[in-house]
């Protein structure tokens, strides 16, 4: 460790700012799906070295933002697979979108790299660290209506034991106790050995949270449904009934696996986000034809696009809905999807922008937020539409529901590591919140979690299929499910002060 302090602190310049990005890119790699989270231990230590020889608060800023560059350009990589799926008509995109988006994305990284340059060095400028860390990912969640993807906690959902903290602490909580572990090789032995004893406890309170057993799950089995459809074929007009027929025979196969491996349970099949190429709310026939997979207790939970219509008979407003429906064809319930996707779903600044990535020229409309549909013979779910679940603290609505389902198009992200990071998200909101997960994602990884994030069924990326999974019961409201992220926001703050009082001690630091 002392010879790459001492490499590190030899890098001046604009050689100084390259190895900060090279640093932010070696961090993402602890990012799902490598989960190399020992290159934390190099990577963020690596930037306090940097910080510590910034001369000035705006040298510092340019180190963070660095740092933050790379670290989106290695973690966002998989964003260039949305635009090839239309390569035709956005290729000009391809080598600007990821680059930019990350150097945007790097400035949320300038608020944790200043305050930590102003903290005294050791102890207190982790602590900065850690706080104003955590600081950024709150902001980075709610500024410009929020992107909070790949929070550094995610580094833990690798398996439900590492994970059972969010129950407590929440996602950012984990990204706080991430950076302290991180940055333990600065402060010597003791300070490891401190890291290494806090590992230890918090894996004994995940251990005393998995121990009791699972409640019984309910009479119900889930056919998470997997059509596997590529995103460039998915609205080609001639692949629709194809596309449909697809879907249609995966639930009978997946209603007859059920009637076998779980007689007696009602089975409730899945479709993934926008499955259905026919607007299933609008059109009659459609339905009929989707509910003759079901047998005459089955329920089906499909992801479709639904419009409203002007008198010219023109959609003049579209919105990505869930539609639940029983063997009787009829609307059972809706969800329109309320957190859209800016430049996916709708153009921000639309009258300015002169561009327009959204075929068709029509925008989606947002539906009311979280809530707890309601929906016959099952406890009311939580539906999460694609990146709705990235949001901790905001997937329950007023009213807790019984379960919650993400249903979602990762097509868009290709065979890439996308996916991995998305369904690492939902299951770290199965822990948050203490309630069970289902996903159906329309390439895959589809996957369902109990209410304490242990995996009950997946099906991998890139295949064509079913996976049956019993409903879990739901558990008990977590401490974060109660106060939600007041609790890594006080922590932070705990942290920013910490790290504020051990600095004014010896004066404040200008370097």
């Amino acid at each position: 460790m002392q010879r790459l302090i001492r490499h590190l602190e030899s890098r001046a310049g604009w050689r100084a700012l390259v190895t900060a990005f090279g640093l932010g890119g070696l961090a993402a790699l602890a990012m799902p799906p490598l989960f190399a989270i020992p290159l934390l231990l190099v990577a963020l230590p690596g930037l306090l070295v940097l910080l510590g020889r910034a001369g000035s608060w705006k040298r510092a800023a340019l180190l963070g933002w660095a740092f933050g560059w790379g670290h989106h350009v290695v973690g966002l990589y998989w964003i260039t697979y949305s635009i090839l799926t239309e390569a035709e008509r956005l290729w000009w995109l391809v080598p600007l979108a990821v680059p930019l988006l990350a150097l945007w994305m790097g400035i949320y990284h300038v608020i944790p790299a200043v305050l930590a340059w102003k903290a005294r060095p050791g102890w207190p400028r982790v602590l900065v660290l850690a706080g104003g860390w955590v600081l950024a990912e709150f902001v980075r969640g709610w500024a410009f209506t929020g992107f909070p993807w790949n929070l550094l906690g995610s580094v833990w959902a690798f398996a439900a034991l590492p994970v059972q903290s969010a129950a407590w602490i929440g996602a950012q909580g984990l990204s706080l106790v991430t950076v302290l572990l991180a940055c333990t090789p600065l402060l010597g032995r003791r300070a490891m050995a401190g890291g290494l004893a806090a590992v230890v406890v918090f894996a004994g309170l995940g251990v005393a949270r998995l121990w009791p057993a699972e409640p019984a799950p309910l009479p119900v089995t889930l056919i998470l449904v997997q059509g596997n459809v590529a995103q460039e074929a998915k609205w080609r007009e001639e692949q629709r009934w194809p596309i449909f027929r697809r879907y249609l025979e995966l639930s009978r196969q997946g209603v007859e696996a059920a009637a076998q491996e779980a007689p007696g349970t009602r089975p409730v099949v899945i479709w993934p986000e926008t499955a259905s190429p026919f607007l299933l709310a609008d059109d009659p026939e459609a339905r009929r034809i989707a509910a003759s997979a079901l047998p005459l207790d089955g329920l089906l939970l499909a992801g479709t696009v639904r419009a409203e219509w002007g008198p010219d008979r023109r959609p003049t407003k579209l919105f990505n809905s869930l539609v639940a429906m029983g063997p009787d064809a009829q609307v059972a319930a809706v969800y329109d999807k309320a957190h859209l996707v800016p430049f996916g779903e709708y153009m921000p600044l639309s009258g300015l922008l002169p561009i327009r990535v959204i075929r068709g020229g029509v925008d989606f409309g947002a539906g009311p937020g979280p809530v707890a549909l309601p929906l016959p013979g099952l406890p009311p779910a939580g539906p999460l539409i694609c990146y709705e679940v990235i949001f901790p603290g905001a997937v329950v609505g007023a009213e807790r529901p019984g379960w919650l389902l993400n249903i979602t198009n990762d097509a868009w992200f290709g065979i890439s590591a996308g996916p991995h990071q998305h369904l690492a998200a939902a299951r770290l909101r199965a822990v948050e919140e203490g309630l069970p997960l289902a996903r159906a994602a329309q390439t895959g990884i589809s996957a369902s979690f109990d209410s304490r994030g242990r995996e009950i069924a997946r099906l991998p990326l890139g295949e064509t299929g079913i996976a049956l999974s019993p409903l879990p019961a739901a558990g008990s409201p977590t401490p974060f499910a109660r106060l939600g992220p007041v609790i890594p926001a006080v922590l932070a703050a705990l942290a920013l002060l910490g790290g504020w009082a051990g600095t004014s001690r010896r004066g404040m630091r200008g370097g």
